[in-house]
């Protein structure tokens, strides 16, 4: 057989239908912006100075797309430069919300730095939370062929004398078959990464984790995102003297510099 070119050889792409869509844009209550920022103002009250502080987007169930709320764990580590997530306080802060209320994603700030994007050193606290979240409002968004090479089929009855280390994959039917397709399906997850500034600005990205449930091929992808701000439910409002306080007791503001810190 003569090749015209050497795209010839190459297996051909997997077929995949999608189910189902995963968010495309932040859809926040207004409430739950203005609530980021008020955290702000308080340690700026308390502490006299801006420090990274961190919290979680929360949203309902059986809405998981829609931030309606914020809420603030207790901070491990809160410098002027950088703060840190563990898994461990994203678990326990789940475990304590009511059963209507699910993380969807996790928002922090960046002070009074001039730097207003997601940084490097945002990225190791980014994965974390992704792998958490994304296992909370995980679905089937998508069947996906799984294309394999030199598959041995066998009946029930070939089986018992066959030479099982023929193939790459081996399929054993109740009746004979010669010629199989076999999709997996494709669970997708999303994870809403928000940041905010002490002037008021705001950067918002979408992380995206997309795993077959046969094959165990993971695909993380992330995008920049507009914010859609929705109202918020009648009678709603900040209360920012208990604010203040949820702050007094969770964050600590460590001012002690890395030495090798470097923020870009």
């Amino acid at each position: 057989m003569k090749l015209r070119s050497l795209q010839e050889l190459r297996r051909p792409p997997a077929r995949e239908v999608e189910l189902a869509r995963l968010p495309l844009k932040l859809c926040i209550r207004r409430l739950a912006l203005e609530k980021a920022f008020a955290f702000n103002r308080a340690v700026r009250r308390l502490f006299q100075e801006s420090f990274e502080w961190y919290g979680f987007t929360l949203g309902r169930r059986e809405e998981p797309e829609i931030v309606v709320d914020i809420g603030l764990p207790r901070n491990d580590d809160n410098f002027a430069e950088f703060t840190r997530v563990g898994a461990e306080r994203i678990a326990a802060f789940q475990e304590a919300l009511p059963g209507h209320l699910v993380i969807n994603g996790w928002v922090h700030s960046h002070g009074s730095l001039e730097l207003q994007t997601f940084s490097v050193l945002d990225a190791a606290n980014q994965a974390v939370v992704l792998d958490y979240v994304s296992t909370l409002v995980k679905r089937p968004v998508a069947k996906r062929e799984v294309v394999i090479q030199d598959v041995a089929l066998l009946t029930e009855e070939e089986e018992k004398t066959a030479d099982l280390s023929r193939g790459s994959v081996t399929l054993v039917t109740d009746v004979p078959v010669s010629r199989v397709r076999l999709w997996e399906t494709v669970l997708g997850g999303f994870c809403y990464a928000l940041v905010v500034g002490d002037d008021g600005w705001h950067r918002q990205e979408i992380h995206y984790l997309r795993q077959g449930l046969l094959t165990g091929r993971r695909e993380v992808s992330h995008r920049e995102v507009e914010l859609e701000i929705l109202d918020s439910a009648p009678g709603e409002h900040l209360e920012e003297a208990a604010l203040l306080e949820e702050v007094r007791e969770k964050i600590t503001p460590l001012r002690y510099r890395l030495e090798k810190l470097e923020r870009v």
